[in-house]
């Protein structure tokens, strides 16, 4: 099948550029093309023959066609100042089967005008498709024959490469300048034998460049039947300097000028600098003053086809950003300078007061949330409901206590513990205080009211082997409280210290383990509300510098209703010291702090650390050891040496017979810290007057059996003879183990 395309436009009246743009009924857009002077649908709305297109309607889209519309040149964009005009071009295709050739379309055009004043751009590039076709083109320019082509092979297309057109499926030419026809042809040279399967037919097309780009999928099936190509056009056949010399023919009007770089037939016409629109009809002025690209500094000035700048007052120069600009003068630069520090200065000022002033709001606003959080109205109201007496708690602000430690520096850090950190401080009336910041932790409305009721409590204890509690501050997240300070550390710096353990004798030991029991005893019977340590451990004893014993951290201490015996709580104190029926039942008693006190004791005679894993599997529990070791008759052997030197021997023994009763498993059959602190009492006054205390035949027997050694007939029986009765009772106890593990 042949494809012809003919141009024929019948000869017109040609009329001038002004009578065209009077008549009022000129179309000036077909659909989506606008329709440009010299080019025009009407009579008088167009230049010259070369410049008639047509509107059709008929087929309900409107379609603009160059010259008639049986010509079947479609317009598809046209453009005044760059004088080109885009069309849509036929595909030229030679297609084949495993028979041989099945369809062929070809595609030429004519422009058979008389002036010639449209040609084919050389902006076009022809293009050809397929892995064995030979395209080529004949064309004129003028009254001379031009013509070239390309060649495109590939026997696979694994070797073509998408996007490239240099032969391999793909080739293409530049098209010479000035043609007004060309006639396209394809052929094949092996009527694509063997690859019809991927590449069956090939094409051929003049695309403007830049619209196309090759892949391999146009090998089997290009779809395209139309491509865009560009036409050029000049006016007349005559140059710039004969065309402007007929006044009326002429067509670079108002604000245009006649482009002498053009090289093509006739001319053409461009808008002067400064201005834009169609130079064939007119240009306006265009205001780049509301370009954001303008060149001027400061202000801007548009002037006909072009714009002046200007500095601001007290700046020189031209204004303009690629020439001098705008230079302050030296008076400005002054005021300038004198008003921008100023300015800064009282911006820094103000941010500052504004940052401070809103930084203090917040944090008085967060003080006031704490103190509320932590019970501080209901402390409040405590102490005045109680008449304010000095034995009450204070209430400290947190400025307060940062003067007295300057701010927690770390060398006032005196302590450190699971329950948080202790500084030494310095009041404002120069007591010296223990200041502990204990660690973050939820905190319920009841656990409030309870804190609030201990530090009300414990503030009213006062015992000489106490810590006195002087007061808190609430205005943290977590309540800072405030005790007296003990100056000679803690019972477990002294006997598990070397270098401190010979100072601690054997009457200041009992002296300790007295007074620590008296003080025990005292908050669980004496205290106006019976308060329960849960973690009586040496570190938690504090000497001063008589050696006089102080209990403190009450951390984790709980206040007993005075109609209960007995809480239910989480267990909660440290390995080793904890009550071993507490922590299978949960159940808090003053008994509890009988065992851990028990452990104390033994530590107080051995010097060995209530748990340990570097020693022996079976001595890891000192307490569990000590019993073993009792029960044994090998008491003297896991003494400190110190005590094994020691001639004071019924005393230690009937410390040690009660420290066992302490440990019992079961907390009914331990004694209660009364009756300890006054068996202990009476040990001490033994001591003191140097008198042996045997008070029947059974306890010198049981002293007899302490001070001996293991022998190779002893064993460890129920029926084993020679034991005392306490020792039968201990057979009976259940002792827990403690895991191996870390």
């Amino acid at each position: 099948m042949h494809l012809k395309i003919v141009i024929l436009v019948a000869a017109m009246a040609a009329l001038g550029a002004a009578s065209a743009q009077k008549e009022s009924n000129c179309e000036r857009s077909c659909g989506n093309v606008s329709i440009v002077f010299p080019f025009g649908s009407g009579e008088g709305c167009y230049y010259s023959s070369d410049f008639l297109v047509t509107c059709n309607r008929s087929s309900g889209e409107p379609i603009t066609f160059l010259g008639e519309s049986k010509n079947n040149i479609v317009i598809s964009n046209m453009s005044a100042d760059t004088s080109e005009m885009e069309i849509m071009m036929f595909v030229a295709s030679d297609c084949y089967n495993i028979s041989g050739p099945s369809d062929r379309r070809r595609a030429f055009l004519t422009l058979a005008v008389t002036d010639r004043d449209i040609q084919i751009s050389a902006k076009n590039k022809f293009i050809a498709i397929g892995c064995d076709t030979h395209a080529y083109f004949n064309g004129t320019r003028g009254n001379v024959s031009v013509g070239t082509g390309c060649i495109s092979r590939c026997g696979s297309n694994t070797l073509v490469t998408n996007g490239s057109c240099s032969g391999v499926g793909c080739c293409e030419v530049a098209v010479p300048e000035g043609m007004n026809s060309f006639r396209m042809s394809l052929s094949s040279y092996n009527n694509h034998t063997n690859i019809t399967d991927f590449n069956p037919c090939s094409y051929g097309f003049f695309v403007q460049e830049g619209k196309f780009s090759f892949s391999t999928t146009n090998l089997l099936n290009f779809q395209s039947r139309k491509v865009p190509m560009l036409l050029d056009w000049g006016i007349g056949n005559s140059t710039c300097d004969i065309a402007k010399k007929d006044v009326d023919k002429f067509l670079c009007r108002e604000n245009s000028i006649c482009d002498k770089t053009y090289k093509g037939r006739g001319y053409r016409c461009n808008c002067s600098e400064g201005y834009e629109g169609n130079p064939y009809v007119r240009c306006n002025n265009v205001d780049e003053c509301q370009k954001e690209d303008h060149g001027c500094v400061h202000i801007c000035s548009d002037t006909p086809g072009n714009y002046t700048c200007k500095c601001r007052k007290g700046y020189s120069g031209d204004g303009r950003k690629d020439g001098t600009g705008c230079t302050a003068d030296q008076s400005m630069l002054i005021k300038i300078s004198v008003g921008s520090s100023f300015a800064a200065i009282v911006l820094i000022v103000f941010v500052n007061w504004l940052y401070f002033g809103l930084k203090k709001r917040k944090l008085m606003i967060l003080r006031e949330k704490f103190f509320k959080q932590n019970g501080g109205i209901l402390l409040q109201q405590r102490i005045s409901g109680d008449g304010g007496s000095n034995d009450q708690a204070k209430v400290f602000t947190i400025e307060e206590l940062k003067r007295a430690t300057n701010n927690y520096h770390d060398s006032k850090i005196i302590g450190k513990g699971g329950y948080g950190t202790v500084y030494k401080g310095v009041l404002s009336d120069s007591r010296t205080v223990a200041i502990k910041k204990s660690k973050l932790a939820d905190q319920t409305q009841t656990q409030i009211e309870q804190f609030i009721n201990e530090v009300v409590i414990l503030s009213q204890i006062n015992h000489r082997n106490v810590v006195k509690l002087i007061g808190c501050c609430l205005e943290t997240e977590v309540p800072l409280l405030v005790y007296e300070f003990i100056p000679n550390g803690t019972l477990s710096d002294h006997i598990h210290n070397k270098g401190k353990s010979s100072a601690i004798t054997w009457d200041i030991r009992l002296r300790i383990a007295t007074e620590t029991a008296e003080a025990l005893s005292y908050l669980h019977s004496a205290a106006s509300v019976p308060v329960i340590h849960r973690d009586v451990k040496p570190m938690n004893i504090l000497l001063d510098d008589s050696f006089v014993a102080k209990v403190a951290d009450f951390g984790a201490s709980r206040l007993v209703p005075m109609d209960q015996i007995e809480l239910e709580t989480m267990v909660q104190g440290t390995l080793g010291y904890l009550d071993p029926e507490y922590m299978q039942t949960n159940q808090l008693t003053d008994k509890s702090d009988v065992y851990s006190f028990g452990v104390v004791l033994v530590e107080l005679m051995t010097a060995k650390k209530a748990l340990s894993f570097d020693r022996p599997e079976e001595e890891r529990n000192l307490a569990m050891h000590f019993l073993s070791s009792l029960k044994q008759g090998r008491l003297f052997q896991i003494l400190d040496e110190q005590l094994q030197k020691n001639d004071d021997h019924n005393e230690i023994i009937k410390v040690s017979t009660l420290a066992a009763r302490c440990l019992h498993v079961q907390g009914d059959e331990r004694p209660t810290m009364k009756e300890v602190a006054m068996e202990l009492e009476g040990i001490l006054a033994s001591l003191i007057q140097k008198h042996p205390w045997v008070e029947s035949t059974s306890n010198e027997e049981e002293v007899e059996y302490l001070l001996k050694g293991p022998t190779d007939d002893y064993e460890c029986t129920e029926g084993a003879t020679g034991s005392s009765s306490t020792f039968d009772s201990m057979n009976k106890l259940t002792i827990l183990p403690i895991a191996s593990g870390r």
